[in-house]
């Protein structure tokens, strides 16, 4: 994107205003109606309402990943050089040599984000969990970025298929595909259907920029590290991630928001969601009607995944039939549907893998719906600093659940035991002796286990 000629951008609208497409200045896309400035990220658009809050997040999030990743490989060499020589210890070497190298790649590769400013401390970060509202991190789904430019084939060419199938007869104009992920799927269908523009949309700078300089004909050098190594020199992997062709004109990466992507009402003649609809926090019907806002009268909007609703309440658990009635209701008529076994995550390094059972569908818009206007739906005072912060119930028991907490580890000196600290609390009348002493050794068990807990890319 960075070095493509102004002409052949996109024609993208604000989304901090929806009032007005955006303009080339230097180094920014700039909105004429509100004046915000949208920053290019290793040349890919940051079109986030509220780009600078976003921004902020993110590095906050990276430099949380990356003291992480730095204390992991301190304690993977501290163990090595604690075992004899054999197997074990040149296991716990090369995964430590490994975590170094891949704290090296992904500093270089998210550079632009390190450079902008000091990074808070590692503590504050833990506090604060810096998370958007979709919990996402930057290692969030980094495992399909080596299905889908590695070992993926098959499970690649069934999405292809599937979701070929159902685009047949979509007008081949501007494609959305929201949560493009590692980008593959987006990449097959722009060579394969040729459509005359692809936006592949994602909030994840790291999926982001790596799929958008594989794209541009790079290769981009990163480690895996399986689930369930087959081997012991399984555990990291050294992998490198290439296109299998030139990309064809007209694929455009953007970091953005996707059900608030920066295309204006009716600007898609088809909209794809892979494995994107159960992840969301949103009721599947406020969903519907921004896709249907999204797209022109007749455009299709395709869905492939499963369908594992987790969030929200019960109500919003939909079964296959609930999904259908929802789309139906909300200016779309499904025209066709299916259900694949298609092979998942198999990566040849790791005993982990499955078949899933994938659900698609075809829906075309025939009528307007109400815009759902607020994605998130954040209350007044989250949306607006100067408000004050309500003294929600939830809020005030988590307050006095932190204040024990903190109250608890501040006796953790060093020299006190389990016994001692739960003796104070008894003196102090903060708890009942015959619930101390298990309740301490419970807290402290589950704080320690935390800490030694494997992490899972």
């Amino acid at each position: 994107m960075a070095d493509e000629d102004a002409a052949t951008l996109p024609h993208f609208w604000c989304p901090q205003c929806g009032g007005a497409p955006l303009a080339r200045d230097r180094d920014v896309l700039a909105c004429a109606a509100c004046g915000t400035r949208f920053p290019l990220l290793s040349g890919i658009p940051w079109l986030f309402a509220e780009p600078a809050q976003r921004l902020a997040e993110w590095r906050q999030r990276l430099a949380l990943l990356l003291r992480e990743f730095e204390a992991q490989g301190a304690v993977l060499r501290s163990e090595a050089d604690a075992q004899p020589a054999g197997t074990t210890r040149r296991r716990l070497a090369r995964s430590s040599d490994a975590m170094r190298a891949h704290l090296d790649c992904l500093s270089r590769l998210l550079r632009p984000l390190l450079d902008l400013g000091d990074a808070p401390r590692r503590e504050t970060l833990l506090a604060l969990r810096t998370r958007l509202p979709m919990a996402q991190d930057l290692m969030s789904y980094y495992v399909n970025l080596h299905r889908d430019w590695v070992w993926g084939e098959a499970e690649n060419v069934a999405a292809l298929e599937i979701v070929a199938a159902m685009l047949d007869g979509a007008a081949r104009g501007q494609w959305l595909i929201a949560g493009s992920g590692g980008g593959r799927l987006a990449w097959d269908l722009h060579q394969s259907l040729a459509p005359q523009m692809t936006l592949a949309a994602d909030l994840n700078p790291l999926l982001q920029i790596v799929a958008s300089r594989i794209a541009r004909g790079e290769s981009v050098e990163l480690w895996e590290f399986p689930i369930a190594p087959r081997d012991v020199d399984d555990y990291a992997i050294a992998r490198t991630l290439r296109a299998p062709a030139a990309t064809r004109p007209g694929l455009h990466f953007v970091l953005a928001d996707a059900l608030h992507p920066p295309v204006a009402a009716g600007a898609c003649d088809a909209v794809v969601t892979p494995w994107f609809i159960d992840i969301l926090p949103q009721p599947l019907a406020v969903v519907a009607a921004r896709i249907n806002r999204l797209l022109v009268p007749g455009g299709a909007w395709v869905n492939f995944g499963s369908l594992s609703f987790s969030q929200g309440g019960p109500a919003q658990w939909l079964s296959k039939q609930e999904v259908l009635e929802c789309i139906a209701a909300t200016g779309f008529e499904v025209t066709a549907s299916r259900e694949d076994e298609v092979p998942y995550m198999r990566s040849p390094a790791s005993r982990h893998s499955r078949i899933e059972r994938t659900f698609a569908f075809r829906a075309v818009k025939r009528t307007e719906v109400a815009d759902p206007l607020e994605v998130w739906s954040l209350p007044d005072w989250l949306a607006d600093p100067t408000l004050p912060v309500p003294r929600l119930a939830h809020f005030e028991t988590q307050g006095l659940v932190t204040r024990i907490y903190a109250f608890v580890l501040a006796l953790v000196d060093g020299r006190r035991s389990t016994r001692d600290i739960a003796n104070y609390l008894v003196q102090q009348r903060l708890m009942e002796s015959a619930d101390a002493e298990p309740a301490i050794r419970s807290f402290l068990t589950q704080l320690f286990e935390e800490g030694r807990r494997r992490s899972r890319f």
